[in-house]
């Protein structure tokens, strides 16, 4: 599979590394500018390229970046974009890091947001593993250690996909719901960072309260 993936932070690299190495094929991108990424490129085999680039050369493209940067993506990044790529966001909103998002701070949960940043539908996924985990802790199919990962979006067919990628990954997939649900995986609620089995991520996902506690913020 064909997969840009627009930012090379610790997920973005990660999940860069991880997908070279299962043998699709990565374009990546930064916001310094492909140049910068030759050693990631010489690394893992991906393609370095601009945000725009990436947006147009995959079947899946994962935006993973902080949230206070997605609006300081190009307006036309995905213009002329198939309908049928699927767009994943990998992120989380921390005010001391982002700034503060009115939107989100009335309510709106982060992939909402991202989604109307974006002008795309996308599938919230990947944002509640460390990137550490993410690169060790794949496991194949029935390990009694396998981790899960929750999945949520509003298209059945783009959490398939996305489900799809989890799953070679070495992850079990967890349906989470909709965008409008996803605030049951941001940071902290009892699913964030928990790695938990598929039972148990489900049953986090149910204990979660739209009250958080202060420390995410940090």
């Amino acid at each position: 599979m064909k997969i840009g993936i627009i930012g090379a932070g610790h997920i973005g690299s990660t999940l860069t590394r991880r997908l070279t190495a299962l043998g699709h094929e990565v374009f990546v991108a930064n916001s310094r500018g492909p140049e910068t990424l030759s050693k990631l490129a010489g690394e893992t085999g991906a393609t370095p390229v601009t945000s725009r680039e990436a947006a147009r050369s995959g079947e899946v493209v994962v935006v993973t970046i902080p949230e206070g940067r997605v609006p300081d993506l190009p307006d036309d990044l995905f213009a002329e974009v198939p309908d049928n790529v699927v767009v994943v966001d990998t992120g989380n909103y921390y005010p001391r890091r982002d700034g503060r998002i009115e939107e989100i701070e009335g309510g709106m949960t982060e992939s909402r947001w991202v989604s109307k940043q974006l002008g795309r539908s996308v599938v919230k996924a990947f944002n509640n593993i460390r990137a550490q985990h993410l690169m060790e802790l794949g496991r194949p199919k029935g390990d009694p250690d396998r981790i899960a990962l929750p999945v949520a979006g509003d298209d059945e067919r783009a959490k398939s996909v996305v489900s799809g990628l989890v799953e070679d990954l070495g992850f079990d997939p967890v349906d989470a719901g909709s965008l409008d649900e996803t605030w049951r995986q941001q940071p902290g609620t009892p699913v964030y960072a928990a790695d938990l089995n598929a039972k148990g991520i489900r049953q986090a996902l149910d204990e979660a309260r739209p009250s958080r506690g202060m420390e995410w913020r940090a």
